[in-house]
């Protein structure tokens, strides 16, 4: 879920596979847009966290007891003033995973197919395991190669798909087909047996928007539109597939990088998010984000059955965020908290997001990180000012 904004494209941190954060340090953090005239400085200094960890930028929404509150950190481009928009578009990266599952669970929920059902015969030109199922492709226990690289425990690592350094940045308006990404991960030998393990694996959700695709015989984007996007009302959420525009309002968002032993900083706000597609490639804002996760959280958009498997977490893939389900993470705060919240949480180079709720949906926190052009490399303070982002707001403190 990014060194400014770059880092495993597996994750925020390698072992969850959200694209790692990093981003810039920039002095002087705006004042907050509180809502409903509320004052909450707490909230503020939390975002603030993040900002002097190195990130260029916070946008922050919290909605709780006390009402809908939100705020900004940081600045909107680099060499500016002015404060990142609190209602800013962003690319949300592996939060797209949520939507992907929704759409896909919406299909069970429907009768298409079954969520223990092999996908290998709806998808035959791909040659995929016959013991792979939907349940697989969404709790990441598919065995599959992960296109965008595959970290292993030891340290080593099988080159995927270009998305770092200046490989990137010089093919970052590259147009991937969906079933190149997915080709060149059948191509790779499983990483387990079907079921045995967990591994987090992009190429999951890339096979699932086919999927989709096959079952509905619409287009991914159209059957975000139909099902989610319409019904919600979510004016700011799209699937981009291959356009690498930015609706306004937005932030700008950078990447740091080293290349011949000199760092550089590129602006990243435009750029084609194809090579990551259903997994990780969707735009939308933090109203929109709190609109739909409390949707889904309180049964809007899914049987009370379905949301309940979706909960259901694998005892292998304990992260940063919790453990995994099925296109969500749960994570308990422990003592003096809420209790449980869900979340999915996700990054791309120059962008980080964060999606939490409570299991009813009434307590929700979305947040979108921009990059910036620091010297330090912010991931390593990420998961303190998350921690503390999540006291602040789960936990009263």
């Amino acid at each position: 879920m990014t060194k400014s904004l770059r880092g495993t494209k597996n994750g925020i941190l390698r072992r969850v596979g959200i694209t790692a954060l990093g981003v810039t340090l920039l002095a002087g953090v705006a004042a907050p847009t509180a809502a409903a005239g509320q004052h909450r400085p707490e909230l503020q200094r939390a975002a603030q966290e993040f900002v002097d960890a190195g990130f260029g930028g916070m946008q922050l929404r919290v909605r709780d007891e006390r009402g809908e509150w939100t705020g900004s950190a940081g600045v909107r481009e680099l060499g500016g003033t002015a404060k990142p928009p609190t209602n800013g578009h962003f690319r949300v990266g592996s939060t797209t995973k949520n939507f992907t599952a929704t759409l896909v669970l919406q299909l069970v929920a429907e009768g298409r197919i079954g969520l223990d059902t092999p996908v290998a015969g709806f998808l035959p030109q791909f040659g995929l395991d016959r013991r792979i199922t939907v349940r697989m492709l969404l709790q990441h226990t598919s065995g599959l190669f992960n296109h965008t690289g595959q970290y292993y425990p030891d340290g080593t690592v099988t080159p995927g798909i270009p998305w770092s350094g200046q490989e990137w940045v010089d093919k970052r308006f590259h147009t991937y087909r969906p079933e190149e990404l997915v080709r060149l991960s059948v191509a790779k030998p499983l990483l387990f047996e079907p079921g045995a393990s967990w591994s987090y694996s992009n190429t999951n959700y890339v096979v699932a928007r086919l999927l989709v695709e096959k079952l509905t015989g619409h287009s991914f984007a159209i059957e975000l539109d139909r099902r989610i996007v319409r019904p919600l009302k979510l004016r700011d959420t799209l699937s981009p597939n291959a356009w690498p525009g930015m609706p306004k309002p937005y932030a700008h968002a950078y990447y740091r990088y080293e290349n011949a032993g000199q760092w550089k900083t590129v602006d990243v706000t435009h750029q084609n998010p194809s090579w990551i597609s259903s997994a990780g490639d969707m735009i939308s804002t933090t109203k929109d984000l709190q609109t739909y996760f409390s949707a889904l959280q309180s049964g809007k958009l899914l049987p009370a059955t379905l949301l309940a498997e979706m909960r259901k977490t694998h005892p292998q893939s304990e992260s940063l965020y919790g453990y995994y389900g099925l296109g969500q993470f749960t994570q308990d705060l422990g003592p003096g908290c809420v209790g449980t919240v869900l979340n999915h949480n996700g990054g791309l180079n120059g962008y980080g997001s964060l999606m939490y709720s409570t299991p009813d949906g009434s307590k929700t926190l979305t947040a979108s990180i921009t990059g910036g052009d620091a010297a330090s490399d912010p991931a390593q303070a990420f998961p303190a000012a998350l921690n503390k982002l999540l006291k602040t707001v789960f936990c009263g403190e």
